[in-house]
């Protein structure tokens, strides 16, 4: 950690800019589903915790929301391309509208891991993926979020729940590495 400081971050999406994509796609989740409808939000730990919780914000309906942590990181700015189940108990989502929420969606690998687990095990009423960033640059699987706020290039993204082994999670923008 010594080596990496905040300083040398340039910012690609300021707090605002992140607010207001979220906003947004509140609005279309709440269109989609409506207002009485049911709706679990599937975190993926710990990266889009930030995330679900500021887009549970905006949701009107009855929302429930679950915690699972996945990990494909090897350390540093390396995807080991391979998906750990680190904890993945979840309740009987059968017949239940399911939005998983991640962070980003780079090679693909998560989402597929995610997506085809809980098809495999539940009968979902609907089960739709929504991402805070695409990169789609990196996509390794054809998979593709049904929900994204923001386009992003090939570079290493920390802030806002992404992190750095383990650290910039907490900063309210997102940056990349110079």
């Amino acid at each position: 950690m010594d080596e990496l400081k905040e300083k040398d971050l340039t910012v690609i999406f300021t707090q605002e800019q992140i607010q207001e994509g979220i906003k947004n796609l509140g609005e279309k989740l709440n269109n989609l589903y409506g207002l009485e409808e049911e709706l679990y939000l599937i975190c993926v730990l710990k990266g889009s915790v930030m995330f679900t919780v500021d887009l549970a914000k905006h949701l009107k309906m009855p929302v429930k929301m679950e915690f699972i942590r996945l990990s494909s990181y090897g350390s540093g700015t390396t995807s080991s391309g391979k998906v750990n189940a680190v904890d993945i108990s979840l309740p009987n989502l059968n017949d239940k509208n399911v939005l998983i929420v991640e962070d980003i969606i780079d090679t693909g690998h998560t989402a597929r891991f995610l997506v085809d687990f809980l098809n495999h095990n539940f009968k979902t009423k609907s089960l739709k993926f929504c991402s805070l960033l695409d990169k789609k640059i990196k996509r390794e699987v054809d998979i593709n979020a049904d929900f994204y706020c923001f386009d992003v290039d090939d570079k290493f993204l920390v802030g806002y729940g992404l992190d750095f082994d383990g650290y910039f999670r907490n900063l309210p923008y997102i940056g990349y590495l110079k």
